[in-house]
């Protein structure tokens, strides 16, 4: 439960907010670079969460959305 916490937490403080592999400045796959990529040229203020740091994270916004793949975006 405290996880579900953290990520309501953490949607609820940014504007928009990704769930990502790696960092904004160091993507650790594809597709989490291509979505931060978009944002960074669209000039969107975004927070950007590495699952890969944290285990529970990585499986509890999986949990959340009810959605099986990274990364995930929210606004």
């Amino acid at each position: 439960m405290e996880t579900k916490e953290k990520i309501k937490k953490l949607i609820n403080s940014n504007d928009v907010c990704l769930f990502m592999k790696g960092t904004p400045d160091a993507p650790q796959c594809g597709f989490s670079m291509a979505t931060s990529n978009i944002l960074k040229v669209l000039e969107v203020n975004f927070k950007g969460i590495n699952v890969l740091a944290d285990q529970k994270l990585r499986e509890g916004i999986k949990v959340y959305s009810d959605w099986p793949t990274i990364p995930q975006l929210y606004v």
